[in-house]
Formats: structure tokens, sequence, C-alpha cells
């Protein structure tokens, strides 16, 4: 599987801006892409304005298919908006091993 984790700053006073943008396209992600299994978005408990995303793939192909969407070619125009330039670092793996209680969401 491919995995993909993503750091982001946002832009001060652009944090709601930039969650309700992340959400939609999280949601959309998983609800509309079979090959997209998961899209988390967490908040970096000492900066309210990072953020890092982790996103779960079937494969390379999948993660292709995503960046190929409609609803990601909109995230991309609120991401021109709310993140500060320079700032993302994406790190594009290989998930090996997994455990997840029945709580997790």
């Amino acid at each position: 599987m491919f995995s993909l984790v993503v750091q982001v700053e946002v832009h001060p006073g652009r944090r709601e801006e930039f969650v309700a943008g992340i959400a939609a396209n999280a949601e959309a992600s998983v609800r509309d892409e079979p090959g997209c299994l998961r899209f988390d978005v967490s908040a970096v408990a000492t900066d309210s304005n990072r953020f890092f995303l982790y996103e779960l793939y079937t494969d390379a192909e999948a993660f292709a298919a995503h960046k190929a969407s409609p609803h990601f070619a909109r995230w991309r125009e609120i991401a021109e908006r709310v993140l500060v330039p320079g700032s993302q670092v994406n790190t594009a793996g290989e998930l090996l091993t997994t455990h997840a209680s029945e709580e997790s969401a």
C-alpha cells in the first residue's frame, strides 16, 4: 500500500478555511475514490497553524487518480490561499504494518 505523510503550515487567520477545505477533500477522497483507504488530518498540539495529513492508498496509481480528481483540484485552489508557500513537505512510503482498535475513526 502507498502511504503519504504531508506536513503544512497555514497562514495566521486562515485556519478555519484550511480545516473546512481539507476536510471536504478528505471526505470526498475516501467516499469517491475506491483506491483511497484513509485520509487523516491532525493538528500539531504546539502550533495551531501547523498540520499533518496521513493518507493511505491501495497503490501509487490510486494516489495518481486522487491528484487527478475534481475535489483535489478544488482543494488546490484553497491551498493556494491558505498554505504558507514552501511549507508543504510530502513524504511518500509503503505501509508495512498497521494496528487499530475498534474505536479507531
